[in-house]
């Protein structure tokens, strides 16, 4: 029989909570992604896939927290996820970036890794 995703998640050291957060992660990406083509260019397909991707990010966000600091779930996800929404922005949608814009989120990128490597070095 196999044991409930949360035992799982302790008995593997984390390595499945980052797998998990990896997946919400790039839920959380595609959802809002949807949402931006869906509020430029019309239409509810994207609303619609927007609202599936984002209940998977959740729900994966929340399988992650199993084994992974909440706080320190939430900046990866948050913040890995802004990083990547920048970057479909930029290369999917064309936006541009000011130089405050590019510092904020060089500023951002370093505090997850701060975060993340905190997290690793937890007792």
């Amino acid at each position: 029989m196999h044991a409930p995703v949360h035992s799982q998640l302790r008995a593997h050291g984390g390595l499945i909570a980052w797998a998990c957060l990896a997946v919400a992660i790039v839920a959380e990406v595609v959802g809002t992604s949807f949402m931006a083509d869906a509020a430029r260019h019309g239409g509810y397909t994207g609303y619609a896939v927007m609202a599936v991707a984002l209940a998977i990010s959740y729900y994966f966000l929340a399988l992650s927290v199993r084994g992974i600091a909440v706080g320190v779930a939430y900046a990866v996800w948050e913040g890995l996820g802004l990083t990547l929404l920048t970057l479909v922005g930029v290369f999917v949608f064309k936006d541009t970036l000011s130089t405050q814009q590019v510092i904020g989120l060089l500023m951002a990128a370093a505090g997850i890794v701060c975060v993340t490597l905190g997290e690793a070095h937890a007792p």
